[in-house]
């Protein structure tokens, strides 16, 4: 496997020291995820404000924690479910969400399961989604927006869960007592 950087503000290009502050000031350190990222600022910074613009999203906190989940287990990424496990416990995520997100388990709710099953609708199908999963979606309280609010995180997701994926990006300390593996 190609090795990648990790990257401190040292070592990484100089466009993207700025953005490592950033990630100082979100997370009091700079990710694992951040630290490969750096290598492509452009990435980064795109991550970055995407990142930021999910969660200024019409989602409420547990929502947002479906989707990027819901997203995160799907492609079997090793290092985003761990990370989002402490998001979802920072944002005060009840754990029987977090815990049904990560064991592919039913959610609590219908509305839940509901969003669960858009997002990985458009995963799966790659943004071509049944008239009847749309419907069901929006017949569940959600809204046009939602629909396009979905599509903006999987944008995000897939740049972190490819990068983690060809980086084998190492679990953050913070993130390590979440450890996590796809049942199979």
């Amino acid at each position: 496997m190609t090795e990648f950087t990790l990257h401190d503000k040292q070592s990484a290009p100089e466009e993207s020291q700025k953005l490592l502050d950033n990630s100082i000031q979100a997370f009091g350190m700079v990710p694992g995820l951040h630290a490969v990222m750096a290598e492509a600022p452009g990435l980064l910074d795109a991550y970055q404000q995407l990142h930021q613009l999910f969660l200024d999203s019409s989602f409420n906190d547990e929502e947002v924690t479906v989707v990027w989940q819901t997203i995160n287990v799907e492609h079997a990424c090793h290092y985003c479910v761990p990370a989002h496990t402490g998001i979802a416990k920072s944002m005060r995520v009840d754990d029987a969400i977090t815990e049904a997100l990560r064991n592919e388990t039913p959610l609590p709710t219908a509305r839940l399961e509901a969003l669960r099953d858009f997002t990985l609708a458009v995963v799966r199908g790659r943004g071509n989604v049944d008239d009847s999963d749309v419907q069901a979606f929006l017949e569940m309280g959600f809204t046009k927006r939602q629909i396009l609010e979905v599509v903006l995180a999987v944008a995000q997701k897939v740049m972190s869960n490819y990068t983690n994926h060809l980086a084998d990006t190492p679990l953050d300390e913070p993130f390590k007592k979440f450890e996590w593996h796809k049942v199979s």
